[in-house]
């Protein structure tokens, strides 16, 4: 349980510098830096998640988006949290495969509501330990 409560915190904290370099004004770097922020943010939260799963549900999951999927069976997200979660996994790996402006706009665009999305992910798990 204790591991659990500090992935949760990481995952926290990692949200933490995601949100904070949203209220910067927008250039090139702070774009790059907000998908370096989101990346890191992401695995953390998804890595939680995955703990979660096996420590409260007895779930074993082995990637990002079955621990979604099992996410979804449990409560812990809606249909559509799940399914803009799996969207999120998707440019995640986009992320790290492949660079190009046109990308990485795409991406930048949509990272805000995915730090909302993270941050719901972490109340419901933190409330449920409670």
């Amino acid at each position: 349980m204790e591991r659990l409560k500090e992935r949760l915190a990481i995952a926290r904290q990692a949200l933490g510098t995601l949100r904070e370099i949203l209220d910067e004004k927008k250039t090139h770097i702070v774009r790059d830096a907000t998908i370096q922020r989101f990346e890191y943010t992401y695995e953390a939260v998804w890595k939680a998640a995955q703990l979660f799963l096996r420590i409260q549900e007895g779930m074993e999951t082995g990637s990002p988006k079955s621990s979604i999927r099992d996410s979804l069976q449990v409560g812990l997200l809606t249909d559509q949290q799940a399914q803009t979660a799996l969207r999120m996994a998707d440019d995640r790996n986009l992320t790290v495969h492949t660079y190009n402006e046109a990308l990485a706009e795409a991406i930048y665009s949509r990272v805000a509501p995915y730090a909302d999305l993270m941050e719901v992910g972490i109340q419901r798990m933190e409330g449920r330990l409670s």
